[in-house]
């Protein structure tokens, strides 16, 4: 938990741009895989070991904790790599695990790193709950359970003064926001079955975001199942009730999206900072919660609805296969220069044009994601009103970019 006492807003990374992108917009701890061993490693570029340092440094500028995640299903031939990862991980400082085989947890208490329970054990219960307070800091709690739940787990272990190895009170953590598994904590089959490919080893193909007919196996009738992605749910979204979670006693904040594009991370965890500050200081309104609403609905989404938090009537299901984002990127260019007594940035226009009182966004591993709107353009010195492909121009930069980042335009989607 955060210093101020406030709910840990903890952000996705899956690359560096996305960690840049969550340091810069206030998280206040980050999760992330390395190579193989982490429960989204297809659907992101992913770190590598040697990233670790690097990712440790960063982090520590900003007095941001670190988790690595390694909650896949381990075998025999996993164990050796296993090691590594956890040895590593200590080297570079980073604060904690997050695991739920006993082979990664049992490792990692040898060596003194800090163990966080996954989802993935589907811890639902108090009794539970003290029997991983044996092993671990922070649980994770099964995302299936409501918050009438979570807040009777929780004063539970404040009663009973369930402590993890470090000797204080045992911390709940709940997904706060992004995408929703149909099956129980992530626990999948599907795409085992159909493409020999383990989502339990972080490899989904995602059967289940997909449009599919029902034949009756006796006539040969078949059923297109129309409008809604049965089995696809909405993305999570707490935000409109984000006082309540505070009050179930919930202590870390987790925004799923390690698949997702920085400006994703950027504008969600902006949004839940906000928001969290706001119920810190008296200030959360409704009002608030509809601008924060709309920012959200600019990025990657299914759809919104509260889980299984409420209580109510469950099966939000997705209308779509992909993203109903209210903006999305087109790709521009790549920075070319950054003159940093001018603040000015140099850009080579290599596809779509940009003009003045556009929205752009600039991502980089060191830039993150950042987006602003053009007030003046360049091109051969000369100011103009539009830059179009083929053109060097320049542009007012605040901030400092770097060779190759990347140049895009926010268009309405």
């Amino acid at each position: 938990m955060t210093v101020s006492g406030r709910v840990e807003l903890m952000a996705p990374a899956g690359n560096f741009e996305s960690l840049q992108a969550a340091l810069d917009n206030g998280a206040d701890s980050v999760y992330f895989g390395v190579d193989q061993l982490n429960m989204r490693a297809r659907s992101t570029v992913n770190f590598s070991i040697d990233d670790l340092e690097e990712i440790a440094r960063r982090c520590k500028e900003k007095n941001v904790r670190t988790y690595l995640t390694l909650n896949t299903i381990v075998y025999d031939h996993d164990l050796s790599v296993v090691k590594t990862l956890l040895n590593k991980a200590k080297e570079a400082g980073l604060t904690a695990v997050i695991a739920s085989d006993q082979a990664v947890i049992a490792s990692a208490r040898a060596i003194g790193l800090e163990v966080h329970i996954s989802t993935q054990l589907n811890v639902t219960n108090i009794e539970t709950v003290k029997f991983y307070s044996l092993f671990a800091d922070t649980i994770v709690l099964s995302r299936e359970l409501s918050l009438r739940q979570v807040k009777k787990i929780t004063e539970a272990i404040e009663r009973e003064q369930v402590k993890g190895p470090s000797g204080n009170l045992v911390e709940i953590e709940i997904f706060g926001h992004g995408a929703l598994c149909m099956a129980v904590s992530g626990k999948c089959y599907l795409s085992l079955h159909s493409h020999n490919s383990s989502a339990n080893r972080g490899a989904c193909k995602q059967n289940c975001r997909k449009k599919y007919t029902v034949i009756d196996q006796e006539s040969g009738f078949e059923i297109e199942i129309d409008n809604e992605y049965m089995m696809s749910p909405k993305d999570l979204c707490t935000l409109d009730f984000l006082d309540q979670v505070i009050d179930a006693g919930t202590k870390v904040l987790k925004i799923e999206g390690r698949g997702r594009a920085p400006e994703y991370v950027a504008t969600v965890i902006r949004t839940y900072r906000e928001a969290i500050d706001a119920i810190a200081d008296g200030t959360y309104s409704q009002e608030k919660v509809a601008e924060w609403m709309k920012a959200l609905e600019t990025v990657y989404n299914r759809g919104f609805w509260s889980g299984y938090y409420l209580g109510q009537k469950l099966g939000e299901w997705s209308d779509n296969p992909g993203s109903n984002a209210t903006q999305k990127k087109v790709y521009v260019g790549k920075a070319a220069h950054y003159f940093q007594k001018a603040s000015i940035g140099e850009f080579k226009i290599e596809a779509y044009d940009i003009k003045i009182g556009d929205k752009i966004l600039i991502t980089g591993p060191s830039t993150g994601a950042q987006e602003l709107i053009v007030e003046e353009l360049f091109v051969n010195e000369q100011k103009v009103e539009k830059a179009t492909k083929g053109d060097d121009c320049t542009i007012k930069i605040p901030f400092r970019i770097r060779l190759s980042d990347k140049l895009y335009k926010i268009v309405e989607a």
